[in-house]
């Protein structure tokens, strides 16, 4: 630029600078004019200012023929303010409120003492990659794990972070998201629905809490798939938290989080962060505590009795089986057998060894299962039976004792083949003790459990235990 043109520039920021002035001191004269003046005087640079001489704008210095000619700046004596600002609106769109104290900074990785591995790491795993989409704010990020487990710290975590490098965030349950769209068709509503739909449609990173706990109407499950459609296809980012198992959500929608292209998805195995570590195996319905002398180094292989070699055999072979899946619990184990050779002793011993490294799973008797989820069924009740028939299927480590024991009647065998199939598709971890022999057990569940490649079955042999050894 020629410096008669830059003097001249110069001159014209100046005089703009001075009617600015101007308006100052006609604000401190009417109070009128002073409280329309206030709401815009934070666009004002430094009075100071060698550049823009207190506008707070400046103009590229460039020849006429470039694309930036004539536009404006913001002067770099005022953005510090300016992103200060946006910073500060974008919390109040983002409805981070009573989360803004989230962070990564005070979110525990490894969780709180006592926690047992598996539930470390997968909260570590969690932490991980909320950190990694906090960082790059591409794809999708689906947290899976019950109440309190951490899940919504690090939703929020994400959109603290991604609201101070000032990118448009939005935060919502997903019933207050459903609720907030609903209001816009009332007559006090800003907005109209198609402004409001549009804005959670697009907004650079959509974060979506307790996702399922919203009632499933046909108007909800089509606005939820519509949002989440569109947002697959720009591939906006979006954060997803829910305590439900993903083959819970509707169809369309979980076809779209089960694209591994796009959605990280990470289950969170850590209890509730409120409840005392010694109150996370499902105290109210197992029966461990009941069989806490019954581990493996109580178990007796029985050798000093007369018994046939061939029992004494599969006696072993059982204790090996339970020893090796409580190291490392997977697929299913089946002890079959006669009452009183051992089968409860190694199941508890299998739930014992895992509640020492912290993580107690859900040992119970068949028909007290049943007759738990019987009882959901009552007013009265703390939980609804789909809570409680939840919480029992989705448990990491599921120990069934004395199946066969049951009343055979309908919903009985129905819940139980619910059951059975939810975990043999899940592949979750499940010990199952049983006198009845396969040809005695419900062809449903026994399918189930002779699919080889997820179950092994142990035969136990030997007669009653007496005690004599």
């Amino acid at each position: 630029m020629k410096p008669q043109a830059s003097n001249k520039k110069n001159q014209s920021l100046k005089n703009i600078a001075a009617s600015i002035k101007n308006s100052e001191n006609d604000a401190a004269e009417n109070p009128a004019e002073g409280e329309r003046f206030s709401q815009h005087r934070y666009t004002l640079g430094d009075p100071n200012c060698p550049i823009c001489h207190g506008l707070g704008f400046t103009s590229y210095d460039v020849p006429v023929d470039d694309p930036r000619f004539g536009k404006l700046e913001i002067c770099s004596c005022r953005i510090k303010e300016v992103t200060t600002v946006r910073r500060d609106q974008l919390f109040l769109v983002s409805n981070l409120g009573a989360l803004k104290n989230l962070t990564f900074e005070n979110f525990k990785p490894r969780g709180r003492i006592g926690l047992g591995e598996p539930q470390a790491d997968s909260l570590e795993q969690a932490y991980n990659s909320a950190m990694n989409f906090a960082g790059t704010l591409r794809g999708w990020l689906l947290l899976l794990g019950k109440y309190g487990c951490g899940k919504t710290h690090l939703a929020a975590a994400i959109a603290n972070q991604a609201v101070s490098m000032g990118v448009s965030t939005l935060f919502l349950t997903v019933p207050d998201l459903l609720d907030w769209l609903r209001f816009s068709y009332s007559e006090g509503s800003e907005d109209s629905f198609e402004q409001r739909f549009e804005e959670i449609r697009n907004i650079p990173l959509l974060i979506m809490d307790d996702f399922g706990t919203q009632n499933a109407t046909s108007w909800a499950q089509e606005k939820l798939f519509q949002i989440l459609n569109y947002r697959y296809i720009n591939q906006l980012a979006t954060v997803i938290t829910s305590n439900n198992p993903l083959s819970s959500f509707e169809g369309r929608i979980r076809s779209r989080l089960m694209d591994p292209e796009l959605v990280t998805r990470v289950e969170i195995l850590a209890p509730d962060y409120r409840n005392p570590t010694d109150d996370i195996g499902h105290p109210e319905l197992s029966t461990l505590s009941l069989h806490s002398k019954q581990t493996f180094g109580t178990f007796s292989l029985r050798r000093n009795e007369d018994i046939d070699p061939s029992d004494l055999a599969s006696l072993k072979e059982a204790f090996e089986a339970a020893q090796a899946f409580a190291q490392n619990p997977q697929g299913w184990l089946v002890f079959l057998g006669p009452y009183g050779c051992g089968k409860t002793h190694l199941a508890a011993a299998i739930g014992n060894y895992q509640a020492g490294l912290g993580f107690p799973p859900l040992m119970v008797v068949v028909p007290d299962l049943l007759d738990h989820l019987r009882a959901a069924y009552a007013p009265s009740s703390p939980v609804s039976i789909d809570q409680r028939f939840e919480e029992i299927r989705r448990s990491r480590l599921l120990i069934l004792d004395d199946l066969g024991t049951q009343s055979a009647t309908p919903w009985a065998r129905e819940k139980l083949y619910q059951l059975f199939n939810y975990r043999y598709n899940a592949e979750l971890p499940t010990v199952i003790t049983t006198a009845s022999m396969p040809g005695e057990i419900d062809p449903r569940l026994r399918s189930r459990m002779a699919d080889t490649r997820l179950c092994r079955m142990v035969f136990m042999s030997a007669p009653s235990f007496t005690g004599k050894n």
